[in-house]
């Protein structure tokens, strides 16, 4: 976790070291939960990096870990408590949770499911014994529904009469706001409104340069804005050396 309070004060101090500009409250939130969501989705292009360059593996395993760490925060896992069964013809239908990112694994009566798209989910259906799903080796796909009138991303097994027994998953970030309340005009931090980032304690810095080149950006100020850029940048290298 990371204090939103502290984050803001050090971008106003950086943004007003030489009178550069004021960032209230409401861009302070956009341009946070926007670096926010950077740096989350930067993990899985880090990932997937780490997971290619094999040549050193002591190199290789502490990327590997360290990335997995700040990950673990998102995992979150659905049981079959919140089953929702949506089709006859497919069975076993989920309703995938409002704040998932990106699965990790679906099983099936306990087994896991090979991930398929649309197309050969619906190919295999009609597939021959040999590589038709079994109850040892069931199949899973994930398409948009509607459901109730509200458009969902559903979870469908096959084979049919199999149910989704679980679904591990990453989810977002939650929404992070610096909360405040007015006196005399001015706002003021309020620790019971507010909502603090989830990332992991390290990712501090970067955030303070981030929003510091988003809020240059907001205003116009290429001085704030290349700043940050400068910071951010001096940041990421420091952190693949």
């Amino acid at each position: 976790m990371v204090n939103i309070d502290t984050v803001y004060q050090r971008v106003l101090i950086l943004a007003n070291k030489e009178q550069r500009g004021y960032i209230t409250p409401q861009e302070f939130n956009l341009y946070a939960n926007q670096a926010q969501m950077e740096i989350f989705e930067q993990y899985f292009y880090d990932l997937n990096q780490a997971h290619r360059d094999l040549g050193n593996d002591t190199t290789y395993a502490d990327v590997d870990d360290m990335l997995d760490e700040k990950l673990q925060i998102f995992e979150s896992e659905d049981d079959a408590t919140s089953y929702t069964n949506l089709s006859t013809n497919f069975g076993g239908g989920k309703v995938l949770p409002d704040d998932i990112y990106r699965v990790i694994r679906i099983e099936a009566n306990n087994k896991d499911c090979d991930i398929l798209s649309t197309k050969d989910f619906k190919d295999i259906q009609n597939a021959g014994y040999l590589i038709r799903p079994t109850s040892a080796r069931p199949v899973a796909n994930i398409r948009s529904n509607i459901v109730n009138d509200i458009r969902v991303r559903v979870v469908r097994v096959l084979p049919s009469h199999h149910s989704v027994t679980s679904v591990c998953y990453y989810k977002k970030p939650r929404k992070v706001s610096w909360g405040y309340f007015v006196l005399n005009t001015q706002a003021l931090y309020d620790s019971a409104l507010a909502v603090d980032f989830e990332l992991h304690p390290s990712e501090e810095t970067e955030l303070v340069y981030k929003i510091l080149k988003l809020a240059g950006l907001g205003m116009r100020r290429d001085d704030i804005a290349k700043g940050g850029q400068g910071l951010e940048s001096m940041q990421v290298q420091q952190e693949k050396q």
